[in-house]
């Protein structure tokens, strides 16, 4: 009888992934169609383009780069334009086995969770890039013709968006921890001199070797520390028994 079960839970997960991978390919099929992954590509590199002398072209030393790079970008978008559907899929997968207070705080989570990586995303783009390139620009010799390589482009864009998206988590990993019961509210106030001492830490690391980008992602950190103490004091400690409760 339990192996049944833990078949049709291994069944039910390929199909929850199945679909989430379905529909990541069908907006990538969309945006491959329209707009394209040339203009894809030429959006995400116009921070970039933007801060370069005027003239100034990118380069790909590889000889297939020029079409996989900007299909990776497209793929990229897709899976971020499906994220909503595919941790859908995973809240569809999980959802029967939690408790009914369970459901209640981990659907929020997970709609504040997306909408934050997605606005991380969207202020690294938007904002960080253009200032950040702007400020090497200005400190690079006359000397020298930039052309930075598409590839490389690439992945300093993937690790900025990785670093932004989740450092925008922090407010929900501060919640939970003060939710579970891990640790309070008055614990994780006292531990704010370490808190910022290690995002400057962590920026140092995942950011460029400049300060102004260092700078800019330490500070939202912090500031997305204060907002999760804020946030977990409304939300509380689980009452000890609690589960029992629900389960009777």
């Amino acid at each position: 009888m339990q192996q049944d079960t833990f078949v049709s839970h291994l069944v039910e997960l390929r199909e929850r992934v199945m679909r989430a991978l379905l529909a990541v390919l069908a907006v990538f099929i969309l945006l491959f169609l329209w707009p394209g992954a040339g203009p894809i590509y030429d959006f995400l590199a116009a921070p970039l383009m933007h801060a370069l002398p005027q003239g100034t072209r990118m380069i790909a030393t590889g000889v297939i780069t020029p079409f996989m790079v900007p299909m990776k970008v497209t793929a990229l978008l897709a899976f971020l334009i499906a994220l909503p559907y595919v941790l859908y899929q995973a809240w569809a997968f999980v959802a029967p086995g939690l408790y009914e207070h369970e459901k209640k705080l981990a659907a929020p989570i997970i709609i504040a969770s997306t909408l934050l990586f997605l606005v991380g995303v969207a202020f690294c783009y938007y904002f960080v890039f253009g200032t950040v390139f702007r400020f090497i620009g200005e400190f690079a010799p006359k000397s020298i013709t930039p052309a930075p390589d598409i590839e490389a482009y690439f992945s300093f864009v993937i690790t900025m968006f990785l670093a932004f998206g989740v450092t925008f988590e922090i407010p929900i990993v501060v919640i939970i921890l003060v939710r579970a019961g891990v640790v309070s509210v008055a614990r994780l106030r006292e531990a704010r001199p370490y808190v910022i001492v290690g995002a400057f830490v962590v920026a140092a690391v995942v950011t460029p070797p400049d300060v102004l980008s260092q700078f800019m992602l330490a500070v939202p950190m912090c500031l997305l520390y204060e907002a999760g103490l804020i946030f977990a004091r409304f939300v509380g400690v689980r009452p000890k028994g609690e589960d029992q409760l629900s389960a009777d």
